[in-house]
Parts: structure tokens; sequence; C-alpha cells
């Protein structure tokens, strides 16, 4: 009798959960002409980091209309949106809104045809070129299912407007602005990214380290210069940074661990002028990626010791000898927390069925999402992926192995209609695993 009283049980609680999916998606569907004209709008207006007015101008505008309390301007461009209903966590979603100075060559009907100026004065195109268009749309969306589903959840609901994501300085700013302090800190952040390496309408997740440590280094070689005709008067800085450049690379083939991951690239390579003449200086500019700050400062520390030591070995004398500046503001690495990844990773799964949902390696790209969970620990935090790439093009890549456009690239459209759904769906199935009466 007991037996037969759980397996009722059972299959009531697995009814209730396709009856509910069933709702959810339905409920998404007739939203989805909306959303998608939102995210043709903001396709169409992108807008370069910490210069997200229109975008955030849009989010905020939303989120009032839906009842949340919203402060606008925290750390520059940034939006905070703030319901509370009941006691219970505080769970903050977070959207990033800026794009890339990139010229779009998608050509979609809605392309950008924006032109802006950087901070740094560098006049160019700018494009969605990473997705944050449709983190803001299926922001919008989520928020809007959220309010629908008020019975279902009890707790605190922040939602984040981020600037600056591409520059790596955004989240901190917001933090350096009181986000946890002037507005309820979050219990739990959660995130989804667009991904160009998987199917749109799949969702992937990876348990712990998920993004690197992401550092740029610059390194001024200095020599003596003089006429090409005569070499043995000068110190060629050309010679001596190439040789930097190749004996850099044993950082990570000869120093490292074979099991642990990082990447030293030499992105940028500036010297002379002129056929005839040794320059005095030459200029390297780097990204150095890890998972672990001892990995990282292991890359660093040998940064230094390989320019020194060439140096020595080329004759430089000690007043020249190359000069070296981290870039304070760097990235730290994205680490999904266990308990909140495997969990949500669990209901995915259920929901969504196996086919859709897998584990997925880190990347070394970089993510300051990282920036919440380091400023308080015991936050538990996870960003995850929502696949973008369009059915024909995933099956052309499958059939004869045709290139996908990556993140960044000026071809990278998102399928937006499976994109933008599933991250909707997948985010309020997150946020009610927090929330979630229970």
């Amino acid at each position: 009798m007991r037996m037969k009283l759980l397996a009722a049980v059972l299959m009531a609680s697995a009814m209730s959960g396709a009856a509910f999916a069933q709702d959810l998606r339905q409920s998404i569907r007739q939203d989805m002409p909306g959303l998608l004209e939102i995210y043709r709008d903001l396709h169409a207006h992108p807008e370069l980091s910490l210069q997200e007015t229109r975008s955030a101008a849009r989010m905020a505008d939303e989120a009032r209309r839906l009842g949340f309390t919203v402060t606008t301007g925290v750390g520059g461009t940034g939006v905070v949106a703030v319901m509370e209903n009941g006691p219970g966590p505080v769970l903050m979603l977070r959207a990033d809104m800026d794009a890339l100075p990139v010229e779009e060559q998608t050509g979609l009907p809605y392309s950008s045809q924006v032109r802006a100026t950087s901070l740094a004065g560098v006049e160019s195109g700018v494009m969605h070129a990473c997705g944050h268009d449709t983190h803001m749309t299926a922001w919008m969306g989520t928020a809007r299912r959220l309010v629908e589903l008020r019975d279902r959840w009890s707790g605190t609901l922040v939602m984040i407007g981020q600037p600056g994501e591409e520059l790596g300085l955004g989240a901190k700013a917001m933090l350096d602005d009181g986000l946890f302090t002037r507005f309820p800190k979050p219990s739990h952040v959660i995130a989804f990214h667009d991904s160009a390496m998987l199917l749109a309408g799949t969702i992937g997740y990876t348990p712990g380290p998920a993004l690197a440590n992401v550092d740029s280094v610059d390194i001024v070689v200095r020599g003596v210069g003089g006429h090409g005709a005569s070499p043995h008067t000068t110190r060629d800085p050309i010679v001596l940074a190439s040789r930097i450049v190749s004996s850099l690379q044993t950082l990570v083939s000869r120093e490292l661990d074979p099991l642990d991951s990082a990447v030293v690239t030499v992105g940028s390579f500036h010297s002379g002028t002129k056929h005839n003449i040794i320059s005095d200086e030459a200029r390297l500019q780097l990204t150095v990626r890890s998972y672990t700050p001892e990995i990282r400062r292991q890359l660093l520390d040998g940064i230094a010791r390989i320019s020194r030591g060439e140096a020595i070995a080329a004759g430089i004398p000690e007043d020249r000898m190359p000069q070296i500046s981290i870039e304070e503001n760097y990235t730290p690495a994205t680490v999904n927390t266990e308990a909140l990844t495997r969990s949500t990773a669990a209901l995915f799964t259920e929901h969504f069925g196996a086919e859709r949902v897998r584990e997925v390696r880190p990347i070394m790209a970089g993510e300051d999402f990282s920036q919440f969970h380091l400023a308080d620990r015991n936050i538990e935090s996870l960003i995850f992926w929502v696949g973008g790439v369009p059915q024909a093009q995933w099956d052309a890549a499958q059939r004869d192995g045709t290139v996908l456009p990556s993140l960044h690239s000026p071809f990278w459209a998102p399928e937006p209609d499976a994109t933008i759904s599933t991250a909707v769906e997948a985010m309020v199935v997150a946020s009610l695993g927090v929330l979630g009466r229970r």
C-alpha cells in the first residue's frame, strides 16, 4: 500500500512538472513576437562599453512597468531592479549590455549601422558580436515570467543590467558603487551567455572553473639603435623581442604540468620606422590566460624572468632592461560553485530533457561575472551557456567541417527565436530552483 502511494505521489509530481513546463513554454511562445521586436531594436542600436545609456533605459523602463523598484546609473550606466516577494533567498540575475567595436557583416535586415567612438578615442563600427542583445532581451522575458509566477516563489529578486563587460570593468564598477550594500545582497547569482559552439536551443554548463583569468601584459623591449648597415654598433630590439616571443612559448609547453591549462599569446609586435634603421625599441602586447591564482602567478613571473634573461644574454645594459607592465584590472577566472551548478543542471535535465542539456568543457575566454562571487565567496554562483548556432549552420559543420563564426566575429548571428526562448525558459527554471516555494 505504501509503495502504491509513493508511486502515485511521484506520478502526480511528474504530471505537475510536465504541465508546468508546457504552460511556461506556451507563455514564452506568446511573448516571443514582442521579445523579438525588442531584440531587433537592441541589435540595430548597439552601444560601446560604459556608454550603454539607451540599452539601460530600455531595460529600466521594462522593469518599472513590471513593478520592480528600479535604480539607474549604478557603476556608470548600470541598472538595478528589485522585487521583494516574501521571505527567502536573495537571487541576483545579471545581463550585460555592451557591444563591441566591430563592423557588422551578417547581412541581416536589422544589421547595425552604428558608428561610435570608444572611451579610448577610437572611432569604429559597433556590433553586438558577442550576443549581449540576446542577454538583455531574455532578461526582460525572464522578468515578465517571474512576475507572472509570483505565487510560485518567495524571496527577493534582484535583476541587474551590467555595463562594461567587454572591458572587464562593469561588474567591479557596480560593486564599487554599492551593489551589495545599497541593495539586497544576493545569496545566489545566475547569468547565461549565448554560445557560438552549441546548437540553438541547447544548454551547456561547466562545474568549477568555467572561464579564465585574463591578464593583459605590455613589454617594452629597449635596445640601442643605429644604421641597418652597421648592426655591430647596435643592440637590435627586434632580434631581442623575437627571442623573448620564442622563449615565452616554453612557459606552457615546458614549465607547466601538462594537465594544467594556460595560454600565453603575443598579439602585437611593433618596432621600427624604415628599412635601414635599427630601432631602439620594440613593443609587445600579450594576453595571458589561466584558471587558478597559482598558475597565473607562475606565468606572470615567468614572463618577467624570460624577458630579463634574454636581455642579459643580448648584452643589454642594466638601465635598459625590458619594462613590463601588467594591467591592474585583470579579469579573474569565473568559477561555478558546485552545489548551485549541480542542482540547476539537474533541473534543466528534468525540464528540457537530457538531449538538450550537457556538461561542456571550460574555455579560455574571460567574464567579469566572476567579480560577484569573489566579492563574497559565500555567494552561490552560476553562468551557463545557451546555444545560438542556427540549425542549417550546425548541420553543415557536422557534415563537412564548415567553420562556424565565433563570438566577436562580424559574422556571428545567433538564431534569435530559439536562443532567446530557451534562455528565458532556462532562467525561469533556474530562478525557481533557488526561490521556489518549498
